[in-house]
């Protein structure tokens, strides 16, 4: 995968997994003490500040000037699009119907990569993709239960194609604009519009800034918002976005089975067979061409 070793690569996914695949539970459990576009908003601006001061030494390739537009793009569809509307729409739909409605997203990933990268579309590729989402339907099974919203399978099906477009431009323009400021603007501007927008809509003296909401906060903002978003955006722009995007189908599988491991969940037939499908759809996206 260009060129960067097998090893970082298989490390880097891990990374990403791991991380995603906690965030939906933590986030769900900070919703209980803050609304949910000031948590957003406080999340992505912290993380963007943050990072930011981490990367004071290099201020001079922010280069503002030149791709504030791309700062701003990245923003609307990778924070504002993709934790704004996550955020809302986990309150109308359950957290198993909203991730498989959201996890299209690496679907949509191949087609748009395929029409806007270039990338081949191969058979084995589409047939990968298939299985893998077929896979995220089977784990996330069991959570698919309750009213099923309008608005929520709206909101859901807006979370993936902003991320899914998000992802092919970050990738599209990742030569033109230093990507670790990316991620730092990008969170700064979308964190601000979240700001502006839930101090209009939200009651800010509502949030309970005890221990569990500002650990989470923390959590978001490090790890969720910058370190997960720096590595694979550095992954998608040394390999194929849509061989990329094809492990995040390992993020609700990595949920599910954090409920199960620690949250005395059941380990059912639907998520073993989940399992083996995801897993079978990753070799088979990824099986030429394998980074070396």
């Amino acid at each position: 995968m260009g060129n960067i070793s097998r090893l970082k690569v298989i490390a880097g996914v891990a990374i990403v997994v791991l991380i995603w695949g906690t965030v939906w539970p933590i986030y769900k459990i900070a919703l209980n003490y803050a609304p949910p576009i000031l948590f957003a908003g406080l999340r992505s601006i912290l993380g963007g500040l943050l990072f930011s001061a981490f990367l004071l030494p290099k201020w001079r390739e922010i280069r503002f000037k030149e791709v504030w537009h791309i700062f701003i793009i990245s923003a609307i569809f990778n924070v504002i699009i993709f934790y704004g509307l996550q955020s809302i729409g986990l309150q109308y739909l359950p957290a198993g119907l909203f991730s498989v409605i959201v996890y299209l997203q690496p679907v949509l990933v191949v087609l748009l990569a395929w029409l806007w990268l270039k990338e081949p579309l191969t058979t084995m590729k589409i047939s990968g993709i298939i299985i893998g989402f077929l896979g995220v339907i089977f784990v996330s099974f069991d959570g698919i239960t309750g009213k099923v919203s309008a608005i929520g399978i709206l909101l859901a099906l807006i979370t993936g194609i902003g991320w899914a477009i998000g992802t092919v431009y970050v990738k599209k323009k990742s030569s033109l604009v230093n990507g670790l400021w990316l991620v730092a603007m990008q969170n700064i501007i979308g964190g601000i519009v979240f700001i502006i927008i839930g101090m209009g809509t939200e009651d800010i003296t509502s949030i309970d800034w005890n221990l569990p909401f500002i650990a989470t906060l923390l959590y978001g903002a490090v790890f969720g918002v910058t370190l997960a978003f720096v590595i694979y955006n550095k992954l998608m722009s040394a390999g194929e976005a849509s061989k990329v995007s094809s492990f995040t189908f390992l993020v609700p599988l990595i949920s599910v089975l954090i409920g199960t491991l620690f949250l005395n969940e059941p380990f059912t037939y639907s998520l073993l067979i989940g399992m083996v499908l995801i897993l079978g759809s990753i070799y088979m996206i990824n099986r030429k061409n394998i980074p070396h």
